[in-house]
């Protein structure tokens, strides 16, 4: 963990102009694929649920003390990363050569900078990482690069360099290559190419039996958070492996802003619109936050989570119409994938144009609410 990580959780009054406190909620997506109902168990669905509890739950934890949205974000993804079930961190997908080789992408965006962290300038807005080897959680690392302009003065870092200050100066866990390992993602990678499966590299023994899980069957998915805070603040984390048997050095949405990930704050344009809100006791700002899984290509080509934002902003469609449409294009131009999308009244919205999206939403009451399947009802 950062070693600033006690000071940026310290908790402070995070109030309304009324004097009450404000609204807060956090919704999760663990990857967006072609999950089939006739391959999932009552137990493997009972797992995938109980992950995505734990880690609606901890960025509860954060959000419930009038913690910092990003802090409850990353919270949520590290869960997430730290779970073999997940295309991300230990459970990443393999790129073509194999063996040791998963190249891990992570990013985080504020609608607005912390109040924890003042020094961050508003320009700022957030940081994308991609062709990690070592880092045993990318999202806290992007967090952390996101916190410390004088040694991260960019937007988007890569590789050995990122990782060499993260370890060296910001106290980020690093750990050999082997770590991030799994039986399963070996399997699908071998499968793919169209190669044997066994023997393992070495110094891995096959299970017996040999797992058969159905991971999120399109080997594209991301793991993702958007939460809102008490003060009206949203965080996008976004964390992932990539494609499975990307090339090498491929670059995928997940660390690009605007393409996998969105936070923005703005205000209201329009003297009609200014009065008419300021008439209704509404607030002259708004705010979206926006985290994207599936086929990355795509998303980049047309912008999906900026975009998302855009129809809201400059179309005043509502949250859950945006979202859908953004969706939707992607489906026509052969993309595979969904969002999850929070705005700064605690609006959610979850669309997908793939059989399933693993997703949650926990809120003020504190009771995670999860589904895997596109008709799924959250419970």
């Amino acid at each position: 963990m950062p070693k600033d990580q006690a000071s940026s959780n310290e908790k402070v009054p995070l109030l309304t102009i009324s004097g009450k406190r404000g609204k807060y909620a956090l919704v999760i997506h663990g990857g967006a694929g072609t999950m089939s109902r006739d391959k999932f168990t009552p137990e493997i669905e009972a797992r995938y649920k109980h992950m995505l509890s734990a880690a609606l739950r901890a960025g509860h934890d954060i959000l419930g003390d009038g913690g910092e949205a990003m802090d409850a974000a990353v919270a949520a993804v590290s869960v997430m990363e730290d779970c073999p079930l997940f295309n991300s961190g230990k459970g990443a997908v393999f790129n073509i050569a194999g063996k040791a080789s998963n190249e891990l992408e992570s990013s985080i965006m504020l609608s607005k900078p912390p109040s924890t962290h003042p020094n961050i300038p508003t320009s700022r807005r957030g940081f994308g990482l991609t062709l990690l080897t070592r880092t045993r959680n990318p999202s806290q690392l992007a967090r952390a690069m996101y916190l410390s302009p004088s040694l991260a003065p960019h937007t988007m870092l890569s590789g050995s360099t990122a990782e060499d200050i993260g370890e060296g100066s910001l106290g980020i866990e690093l750990v050999d290559p082997s770590y991030f390992f799994t039986e399963q993602r070996w399997r699908e990678h071998r499968r793919e190419l169209g190669l044997p499966e066994e023997p393992l590299p070495p110094g891995h023994t096959p299970s017996r039996p040999v797992p058969d899980e159905p991971l999120d069957q399109l080997p594209t998915g991301t793991v993702g958070a958007v939460a809102l805070d008490m003060r009206g603040c949203i965080a996008a984390v976004t964390s992932t492996g990539g494609r499975t048997n990307k090339l090498v050095g491929r670059i995928g949405d997940t660390p690009q802003m605007g393409s996998g990930f969105w936070a923005e704050e703005w205000k209201i344009d329009g003297w009609f619109r200014k009065a008419w809100r300021k008439a209704c006791g509404k607030s002259p700002k708004q705010a979206v936050g926006v985290s994207g899984t599936g086929d990355g290509d795509y998303f980049i080509r047309l912008a999906t989570a900026s975009t998302t934002a855009r129809r809201v902003r400059l179309l005043h469609e509502p949250l859950k119409k945006a979202a859908h449409n953004v969706v939707e294009e992607l489906r026509a131009h052969g993309g595979v994938g969904g969002v999850i999308a929070l705005d700064h009244k605690g609006n959610v919205s979850m669309p997908m144009n793939s059989p399933g999206m693993y997703r949650g939403v926990i809120r003020e009451d504190g009771i995670p609410k999860t589904a895997i399947f596109c008709d799924d009802i959250l419970s």
